[in-house]
């Protein structure tokens, strides 16, 4: 189960992010050296949880990390505490279902950080329920963002991952779609969700075929039940019976998947994680 990063906000209404590098719209810090230093990374929905504990492990590891999601006092917040711990942080507040605020997230990423060699998609949303009789707009919230969202970031950071891919400073670059374990069994009550996790399953494989022999590795992180934020946009009803069902075990917390995301794109040159399933230990499903 991903992580729940921010509010949701009608496409109409997220146009506010341009390109203009002010200093109300971000905040720039200090790196230091590491496992990934000189390389750059961009981590969507790092305002909350997952998102958030990954920027910071890719920043302790060296890489300087641009921030986006909606909340932009959360993530000048975190930027500043990167910032203060020796890190690099470009702080982009953007909402990526909007197709123009992710490109301009991405180019002011290269703007103001010089390079993109890792990109993580974790922003998303989990609105589980049944199908029968729901409330649609969840449908179109998930959508947006668990895969329009992704497929937008994707999209606008390619051309430079690639770029970086042939920079013989590190010679790989990431892609990294936070997915589910929904993403590989559909169960009754997330038929949605499921949906759109196996579809970050499908485009991240027919991606990485398309760019593997090039260097990109292309990696799906598939976390189970996880101890964020998750819940907040549940409908109370449905919420009190998901968390029921996991009220009797030790749930991962955010830095538990940020540690696998770590280990993925630290690996050498010739090593592609492409998968890996992170459950609680007491998870049966």
């Amino acid at each position: 189960m991903p992580e729940q990063p921010d509010r949701y906000l009608p496409r109409e209404a997220a146009n506010d992010v341009t390109d203009e590098s002010d200093d109300e719209e971000r905040t720039v810090v200090e790196m230091t050296g590491g496992r990934l230093k000189d390389a750059v990374a961009l981590v969507t929905g790092a305002s909350s949880g997952i998102g958030e504990a990954t920027a910071r492990a890719l920043a302790e590891e060296g890489a300087a990390v641009a921030l986006v999601a909606r909340r932009k006092d959360r993530l000048d917040a975190l930027a500043v505490e990167i910032g203060r711990s020796g890190g690099r942080a470009l702080a982009l507040q953007a909402d990526v279902t909007a197709e123009a605020q992710a490109r301009a997230a991405v180019r002011r990423t290269i703007a103001e950080l010089g390079r993109l060699d890792i990109l993580v998609n974790n922003a998303g949303v989990m609105l589980l329920g049944p199908i029968v009789d729901a409330p649609t707009q969840e449908w179109d919230r998930m959508i947006a963002l668990n895969l329009q969202g992704l497929l937008y970031a994707t999209h606008a950071a390619l051309p430079h991952l690639l770029a970086a891919a042939q920079d013989a400073s590190r010679g790989v670059s990431d892609v990294v779609n936070v997915s589910s374990v929904a993403g590989r069994r559909a169960r009754s009550g997330a038929g949605v969700y499921s949906l759109s996790k196996f579809g970050v399953n499908a485009f991240s494989e027919s991606l990485r075929q398309e760019v593997t022999a090039r260097h990109v590795r292309v990696s799906v992180i598939e976390p189970g039940a996880v101890r964020t934020e998750l819940f907040d946009h549940v409908r109370p009803e449905v919420r009190e019976r998901s968390t029921r069902s996991f009220a009797n075990i030790e749930m991962l917390q955010a830095g538990d998947v940020a540690d696998a995301i770590r280990y993925v794109v630290t690996r050498p040159r010739h090593v592609a994680i492409n998968e890996l399933l992170v459950r609680p230990t007491e998870q049966e499903l």
